[in-house]
């Protein structure tokens, strides 16, 4: 894992300078003489004061590569898990040193793919690290070498004979990658806030906020900065025309295609998927730890972990504890009706597992709340990446930096409540043997559509947006999206209706591309399309960030994710939706995550297997006098409102704070938090104050 900040010159611009930029030149520069070369040193300062801010994304080194024509410059700095020498550093150069790379990220199987190219092309490596695999694979495949690579990542390599440079994110988004253009420079980095020292002037995309956008598609809360998104590459080709392109989807089988494989084939070949994907993660030239949670998903990891460290033999890394894998969690007041760690204590004893624990009450959560929103860049309705942000302190201070964690289990399983009603939109046609008749299952919709909507109002969300429209005709009439959209609020200065209706089904429905939405009208079950539209919105946009990359790499955390390798995945998307949600006629109800609940069960205790879904959520109110309502009060002012420029003051933010913490009002509670994260995010970052675009 590291963090990258790259500068590409586009035609007709260069690097100048008046004078050698004051104080020390930055060491480890490739390339180019900084003494000799006024506008390379320039260049490399910048860069330099670049990767500052992002340096807690790889505190064990940093390196430079500038061309000699200036136009392109990498920059690295190294969290140091494979390769642990020096020859393990970055930016990566080939043995001709015309191809040059940064990469982020973890890729997994590297040792087959390392001698595998070595025998068929002769390609001389430097070291033993897993990323230096990219410039091989690009020099024998081209732009397919994307292709060719399993894991996390976000990488940016440059061509000097042709001219090429490609941006690339994994297919699911692991890794944060954005991209703008400043005064003729594209930019590209690990996190916006790399861009401040590249003459980059923060302003509010007031439009991506009303209709999350940021959410849901390639923009941020940032005007003019984007992110490359899941699955995609970035091309500029001799500095000129910049575009980019899809590599990978996700996909799933014709609804109406027939099942033959029997249940336990496919119950065995999700384990044996889940085994393999997991083994691999646990490479590591140092200690790996799990994440473990009161829920089935953190726990298959550290029990599969345990069977493979146990029985296998298999290491945890370089752990030099070869019986007792460590695990690691966060505990909230037990009153809290959040807390899940009593059931976490008794999983880690039923493993045998060190298992490092840290509670959260109230203060702690307020204490970090404006350094997890500086680390995430964008708003968020709920605590619970607060609660993330501290988990990730914990490995730390017991001396790990990487640790597997359970993201995705949820969006590829079927695993939470709003997918219930899009499993009964129709038949599963794929699996004859489904013992749910189709009166029953038409019965239980309209159950489950109501269900859904008093669960989302008792939570603080908007459920009044359920009903049918363009938007959702264009996606099969699946109320997914409705969900997803349920924590957008209406605080918006008048003046922001310039940019027409804010409607977030309908920047949904509009993410999703022709192609993908057509399979959605005629060939996907409405569960699978479900899942779609979640994992290319929430999970990469939200999830995969505030509750994942960001708040992990704040701490210096690689977090691997077992359940979005794409070996795993394209597996468990090719079986039927009975298999990931299963009616229950004998008690009359679902289970959830079946196929993966019938995997897991080895390596699980039986409370866990028997358990439904708890989503990870903090709570949603808190005590008057406390201290959220006191970190509230001091950010959601009215100085602090109007400096923001689209939030209305005199039009209900006045009054967020009273009815949050003096009427326990969860909407209010959660409207009250996403403002005070824009302050934060105003101050911390500089954001200019939003305007009426003239003309609008």
């Amino acid at each position: 894992m590291c963090g990258i900040s790259v500068i590409v010159a586009l035609q007709n611009q260069s690097h100048t300078i008046d004078k050698t930029p004051n104080g020390s030149l930055p060491s480890g520069v490739d390339g180019v003489n900084l003494r000799e070369d006024h506008d390379a040193a320039k260049l490399a300062k910048e860069l330099d004061d670049s990767l500052n801010l992002i340096e807690h994304r790889g505190p064990d080194s940093r390196g430079q590569w500038i061309s000699k024509d200036k136009h392109i410059a990498f920059g690295h700095v190294r969290l140091a898990i494979n390769d642990l020498s020096p020859d393990g550093a970055q930016p990566f150069h080939d043995p001709d040193n015309t191809v040059h790379a940064v990469v982020n990220g973890e890729l997994y199987d590297h040792e087959r793919i390392r001698e595998e190219l070595v025998k068929t092309t002769g390609y001389k490596f430097k070291g033993r690290s897993d990323c230096e695999i990219v410039i091989a694979l690009y020099k024998h495949y081209g732009i397919s070498f994307l292709s060719q690579l399993r894991g996390e990542f976000a990488l940016c390599l440059y061509d000097e004979k042709t001219k090429f440079f490609i941006a690339a994110r994994d297919r699911y988004g692991i890794k944060p990658l954005f991209w703008t253009v400043v005064e003729g420079r594209l930019l590209i980095a690990a996190e916006a806030k790399a861009f401040l020292p590249l003459g980059w002037k923060p302003e509010w995309d007031v439009k991506s906020i009303r209709d999350a956008g940021w959410n849901f598609d390639q923009r941020t809360i940032f005007q003019g900065v984007n992110k490359v998104r899941p699955g995609h590459y970035l091309t500029c080709a001799s500095f000129g025309h910049i575009e980019t392109r899809q590599y990978w989807d996700v996909e799933y089988r014709d609804k109406h295609h027939i099942e033959h494989r029997t249940e336990q084939e496919m119950i065995a070949g999700v384990r044996d998927q889940m085994l393999k994907s997991i083994r691999l993660r646990l490479r590591a030239d140092v200690p790996v730890g799990v994440y473990l949670s009161g829920g089935i998903d953190s726990s298959v990891i550290a029990g599969m972990v345990v069977h493979l460290v146990k029985e296998q033999g298999a290491h945890a890394g370089n752990d030099k504890e070869l019986k007792r894998v460590n695990c690691f969690s966060i505990a909230f007041d037990e009153d809290s009706g959040y807390d899940e760690s009593s059931i976490a204590d008794r999983t880690a004893k039923w493993l045998d597992v060190k298992f490092h624990k840290k509670h959260m009450n109230e203060a702690a959560l307020a204490d970090r709340l404006d350094d997890a929103v500086w680390h995430c860049e964008h708003h968020n309705p709920d605590l619970n990446f607060i609660g993330k942000f501290a988990l990730s302190e914990v490995p730390r201070e017991n001396g790990f930096k990487v640790v597997l964690t359970g993201e995705g289990a949820d969006e590829n399983f079927g695993g939470y409540p709003m997918y219930l009603p899009d499993f009964l939109r129709e038949p599963d046609h794929a699996w004859p043997q489904a013992t749910l008749s189709d009166a029953e299952r038409k019965h239980q919709c309209t159950k489950v559509e109501d269900e859904t909507a008093r669960y989302y109002a008792s939570i603080g969300a908007d459920a009044s947006n359920r009903g049918e429209n363009v938007a959702s005709r264009q996606l099969n009439h699946i109320t997914t999206p409705a969900s997803m959209a349920a924590f957008q609020f209406n605080l918006f200065s008048p003046w922001t209706s310039c940019f027409g209706p804010a409607d977030p089904r309908t920047c949904i429905a509009n993410s999703v591309d022709g192609r993908v939405r057509d399979l959605i009208t005629t060939k996907w079950h409405p569960l699978h399309s479900a899942e779609y539209v979640w994992t290319k919105g929430h999970l990469a946009n939200n999830f995969l960030s505030c509750l994942g990359d960001r708040t992990e790499m704040a701490h210096s955390i690689e977090a691997r994710t077992p359940f979005l390798d794409h070996h795993l995945t394209e597996y468990v998307n090719a079986l039927p939706p009975s298999m990931k949600i299963r009616w229950d006629p004998t008690t009359a109800s679902f289970k959830e995550k079946y196929v993966l609940r019938e995997a897991s069960k080895p390596f699980v205790t039986q409370e866990l297997y028997e358990r439904t879904k708890h989503p990870y959520s903090a709570p949603a109110t808190w005590p008057a006098d406390g201290p959220l309502h006191r970190k509230m009060a001091e950010l959601v002012t009215e100085a602090n409102v109007e400096a923001l420029g689209f939030v209305d003051w005199k039009g209900g933010a006045d009054m967020l704070v009273e009815r949050a913490f003096g009427h326990g009002d969860a909407l209010a509670s959660r409207m009250c938090l996403v403002v005070a994260e824009w302050v934060v995010i105003g101050k911390r970052f500089g954001v200019k104050r939003a305007e009426r675009p003239v003309g609008m």
